[in-house]
């Protein structure tokens, strides 16, 4: 089993079970290895559908998922229109965790690619830096989730800015108004104090909180 370099933190995992309380049927696009299913150890009852573009993280059974699906989550051919009662997922940062597998690599290093010792998929947005090619991709998949969820439904966000030059990228920003420009309302921002890695360049620079953005279809 390969690991993951970022799973869903469990300092928010009860906020995220009790907001999506009495969603029947919810979605993780971007699942990894499946972590969203620990929400039903904090009360949450329904159905968990993942989706995950690698097939080394989706083929796992860490977790108490109910369904599994491998594929490019702009293209989800497999789910119906309107679905979905809510989707609740972590994109990419679009930080330094994108780089590129280096085999030869002289230092420790933590991505994507790196834990799977192995480029990644052309379409996996764990490819992809802060840029046109990461907003791009990120408003496809978009598209794709309002395709798949239910008028009324929720999407649930977690995001996180990250440093990049010693400045700080509003990372959380792009992806509200982005999500906002697309029609949903936003309900709440939330933020949730999480450790960070402490490697690199910017290691006394770090961001201190993650977000959960819960938006809503009209």
């Amino acid at each position: 089993m390969k690991k993951h370099p970022a799973v869903f933190n469990d300092t928010y995992l009860p906020t995220m079970a009790y907001v999506l309380r009495g969603k029947d049927k919810i979605l993780d696009p971007f699942a990894g290895t499946g972590k969203i299913a620990k929400i039903k150890e904090h009360g949450y009852k329904g159905y968990i559908v993942c989706n995950e573009i690698e097939p080394e993280w989706a083929n796992t059974n860490l977790y108490n998922v109910d369904e599994w699906h491998c594929g490019d989550a702009a293209h989800m051919d497999w789910a119906k229109d309107e679905e979905f009662d809510a989707i609740s997922t972590s994109p990419t940062f679009g930080n330094r965790m994108a780089d590129g597998y280096n085999p030869n690599s002289k230092w420790e290093r933590i991505g994507y690619a790196e834990y799977l010792k192995r480029p990644l998929s052309n379409e996996n947005t764990g490819s992809m830096q802060w840029g046109e090619k990461y907003k791009n991709k990120h408003i496809e998949c978009y598209f794709e989730f309002l395709r798949v969820l239910k008028h009324g439904g929720l999407l649930v966000i977690n995001v996180s800015n990250h440093i990049r030059g010693k400045e700080e990228v509003d990372v959380v920003g792009w992806h509200k108004d982005t999500l906002k420009c697309m029609s949903l309302k936003e309900i709440d921002d939330l933020t949730f104090a999480t450790p960070r890695m402490r490697r690199g360049e910017n290691n006394k620079a770090r961001v201190k909180y993650e977000h959960l953005l819960i938006m809503a279809k009209p």
